[in-house]
């Protein structure tokens, strides 16, 4: 009886012992694959499955291709949109310009083939995306950054109650807040250098177009300096009202107001939609500006965004001005971004002066005149200079008086109405044929400035 718990004991441990054996030389069953429902699948199925998890795998070379299998050989497959959309996502993710290039035409193409369907807003977002992360910093190249904004607001154009439209137009917040930094950096330098006119030229486009940019005041300021600078303190008032109706919180609204009450004129009352949102922005959180921070800010290879507006509406009309042919170290073509540079640039019924000359204040037929101007000086013809380049040696200049807003350009003509002259007016003997071919078309554009130096 005392051996008795011994033997159980044994005899347990040697079928425990039996029942491993038996599990590890065991065979599985061969499966029978007539009855195996893994074959039912249809054959496209099979193919995106299969070439998905190669993507997510980070197989992107072959998954497309098992993408592509499925395009040409499928040709009306239920698979064929999302087939599309996959390769373009691949090229994507696996980065690099050539890729991201890839990427961008494939999902336009999607566009292009299934607008109706929703991943059509996906691809669009996406679009501007590849766009936006290939975008430089601000003093640099630009393209990647204008790219961006043309797809954003696009997107937010044709499908305004998409779930990614909010995070659409953050976006193009921040894509505008860098294209307006590098034009502001190119404006305060000719402001420091004693450019006016240049300054002047890229500061008044950008305060039209980019209400939200985080220097706005600034530019508003260094325009009203400009102007008060050139005896023009109607115009400069113009600007300093715009700092205390618009910006009412910015630190140059004391010194704004100070300056209207100076030239007697009347100070506007803060609007209470810009108080709103200036305090709305005050309260956003932002990263701290830590010396850490800034030092790896200029090792870092793109743009830095932590200061654009995170509220109020983006900009989503297009630029309508013509910066193709615009040279900013050329210092004799600042222009308010209305019109186009160079000989015979004409937009809208706006031109620019001759070949070496500059236009400054053009004011489109039908649009608002700049800050702080009135009607009279939107029509009015000030003094400026159209200086053409003539093989004789002669220099045809028209100036008029800065005390005249009305005075004509053009030394020659007898009659001007808002500077608009009659281009059949028979030349001076005194021009040589080139001199006065340059002064007929001046006339015939019918230049309006404001800017008197």
């Amino acid at each position: 009886m005392r051996r008795f718990p011994l033997l159980l004991m044994c005899a347990l441990t040697l079928a425990s012992a039996s029942a491993c054996s038996a599990q590890i030389f065991h065979k599985k069953k061969p499966v029978d694959k007539s009855t195996d429902t893994t074959n039912t699948v249809e054959p496209d199925k099979q193919l995106y499955d299969k070439a998905l998890a190669d993507i997510k795998k980070g197989k992107h070379e072959v998954g497309r291709l098992g993408m592509q299998t499925l395009i040409n050989t499928y040709p009306d497959s239920e698979y064929l949109a999302k087939a599309k959309l996959a390769i373009a996502d691949s090229y994507y993710k696996e980065g690099g310009t050539a890729n991201i290039a890839q990427a961008i035409n494939g999902y336009k193409d999607f566009i292009v083939f299934f607008p109706f369907l929703p991943e059509a807003a996906y691809a669009q977002m996406q679009v501007a995306m590849c766009n936006y992360n290939e975008m430089a910093k601000a003093d640099r190249d630009n393209t990647h950054a204008l790219a961006s904004e043309e797809e954003f607001q696009t997107f937010l154009k044709k499908y305004p109650k998409d779930p990614l439209a909010p995070q659409a137009e953050q976006h193009l917040r921040e894509v505008q807040e860098v294209l307006a930094d590098g034009q502001f950096r190119i404006a305060y330098y000719y402001y420091v250098k004693g450019d006016r006119r240049a300054a002047a030229g890229r500061l008044i486009p950008l305060v039209r177009r980019y209400p939200l940019y985080s220097k706005s005041d600034t530019a508003l300021w260094m325009l009203g300096d400009i102007f008060e600078r050139s005896e023009r303190k109607d115009i400069a008032g113009g600007y300093y009202a715009q700092i205390v109706k618009n910006y009412p919180l910015s630190a140059k609204a004391p010194d704004a107001k100070a300056k209207l009450k100076d030239f007697g004129m009347p100070i506007p009352q803060p609007d209470p939609k810009a108080v709103e949102w200036m305090t709305a922005e005050q309260n956003a959180p932002r990263p701290k500006e830590s010396p850490m921070h800034k030092a790896f800010g200029m090792m870092r290879s793109g743009p830095d965004v932590h200061m654009a507006a995170q509220n109020g509406l983006p900009q989503l009309e297009a630029d309508s001005s013509d910066q193709a042919g615009f040279d900013v170290l050329s210092g004799g073509k600042a222009t308010t971004g209305l019109v186009g540079s160079g000989a015979g640039a004409s937009t809208s019924g706006t031109s620019t002066t001759g070949t070496t000359g500059s236009v400054v204040g053009v004011v489109k037929p039908g649009e608002p005149a700049p800050a702080g101007a009135t009607a009279e000086d939107a029509n009015a013809t000030t003094t400026g200079e159209s200086t053409s380049a003539n093989p004789s040696g002669t220099d045809s200049t028209a100036t008029s008086s800065p005390t005249d807003p009305s005075a004509p350009t053009d030394a020659s003509s007898s009659s001007s109405d808002s500077g608009k002259a009659d281009s059949t007016q028979p030349a001076s003997s005194s021009q040589t044929p080139s001199s006065s071919q340059k002064e007929s078309s001046s006339k015939k554009k019918g230049l309006k400035k404001i800017l008197p130096w």
